[in-house]
């Protein structure tokens, strides 16, 4: 069994839970703010509760979750189910078991001026430095976004 820990990033964004909530899931907005992980990222599916989601790169690998609980302006919770490799889905891969389970937790906090945003992850080892990296750079888009509008 793969050890996994969790790792936190908080920003405050001076906009509204609202406008921060949605665009964070908006599509276009999305893509814009997830490219810090990968340039042409995107998802497939839905964010409601109980429903399968795919994030996924141009070359359609990525992960294949399931949003756990969403609580607009307040919740998200994103559950991994495994990957997805050039669009075929494994949850079966001792990568896609050792995987599975691990969550993505975003709360959204109104606070005097804005939104604190804080992301909970579990990480396993081999991916905590790229997510270090990457996380920042994706919250500071995403605050740029959200501030604009």
């Amino acid at each position: 069994m793969v050890s996994r820990k969790q790792i936190q990033f908080s920003t405050f964004i001076a906009a509204p839970v609202s406008t921060v909530f949605r665009t964070m899931i908006e599509p276009g907005s999305y893509r814009q703010w997830a490219a810090a992980f990968m340039e042409g990222s995107t998802f497939e599916g839905t964010w409601q509760a109980g429903e399968r989601i795919r994030f996924v790169g141009p070359e359609g690998d990525g992960m294949l979750s399931e949003i756990a609980a969403n609580r607009p302006d307040e919740f998200i919770s994103i559950r991994h189910l495994g990957f997805v490799t050039k669009g075929v889905e494994d949850t079966t891969s001792d990568a896609a078991r050792a995987w599975a389970g691990a969550c993505e937790n975003y709360s959204f906090a109104a606070v005097p001026g804005g939104t604190q945003l804080t992301v909970d992850q579990d990480v396993v080892a081999e991916f905590e430095g790229y997510l270090s990296e990457a996380w920042p750079k994706a919250l500071a888009k995403l605050k740029a976004l959200s501030e604009s509008q």
